[in-house]
């Protein structure tokens, strides 16, 4: 019985150390056509996709020049970021989940956030 607490309790506080981590980031909110939206937190490299209500880490991929690509094969979600729009995919099921999807900045005519500080965007 106090094993199964003691891993219970290691569960549950690894769990909310997690979100404090995440927590601490800038979540960036993606409306798209359709009425669809999403939002991302992370970094360059690795960021974090909130869609319909689930969670998903997904990994910086090799892409076009141009664009940035972040993919969780797991789940098959797939984003695709260009300098004026993103597109989400699902890669299993094979459909295009939403469209046309920028940031406020975006919407001003601002390159994506995520393109700060990742080849071939940095600026010299």
């Amino acid at each position: 019985m106090k094993k199964n607490l003691l891993a219970i309790s290691f569960a549950v506080t690894s769990l909310f150390g997690t979100a404090n981590a995440y927590a601490n980031e800038e979540v960036f909110t993606w409306t798209c056509q359709e009425s669809k939206q999403f939002k991302t937190a992370g970094t360059t490299e690795k960021i974090r996709l909130t869609w319909e209500s689930k969670t998903y880490d997904l990994d910086r991929q090799t892409s076009l020049p141009g664009s940035l690509r972040y993919k969780n094969t797991n789940s098959g979600y797939d984003l695709v970021v260009l300098g004026n729009k993103a597109m989400l995919f699902n890669i299993k099921a094979g459909v295009r989940l939403a469209d046309f999807c920028q940031t406020a900045d975006m919407k001003s005519g601002k390159l994506p956030h995520l393109f700060a500080g990742a080849e071939p965007f940095v600026q010299n």
